[in-house]
């Protein structure tokens, strides 16, 4: 099974807000850039990856978690890193049942992760 099938079977088997919420957000970063590909890494977590890894998704059971690889190095005009924020690497954008997607500030970060990824790459 490819990655995006399983990704699919992930949000279909959280049937309530969870599974909402990581669909949302799979939608807006799949947008961001054609070129982003969808990974099923980590012990059964969906990845997006550009140029390497920008973000790795995670559902438990009272949140959703946006891990950014790079997060420390990117700018958060927006805010929206809530988690790991201790950490000289990762930042994660962490929501809890009721909290809103914040699309043009998660987008923003995609972006911003890509450029990252490319920077770093040269």
């Amino acid at each position: 099974m490819d990655a995006s099938a399983q990704i699919d079977e992930l949000i279909s088997a959280h049937d309530d807000w969870r599974g909402a919420l990581l669909a949302q957000c799979r939608r807006v970063i799949l947008e961001v850039d054609p070129g982003i590909v969808e990974e099923w890494k980590y012990m059964g977590a969906p990845v997006w990856s550009l140029d390497g890894t920008l973000i790795v998704g995670n559902i438990f059971a009272k949140k959703v978690k946006l891990g950014f690889l790079w997060g420390a190095s990117l700018p958060d005009p927006d805010g929206l890193f809530n988690g790991e924020l201790g950490g000289k690497q990762r930042r994660s954008v962490e929501f809890a049942e009721g909290d809103d997607v914040d699309e043009e500030g998660l987008a923003a970060l995609v972006r911003e992760a890509i450029e990252y990824n490319r920077r770093k790459g040269r």
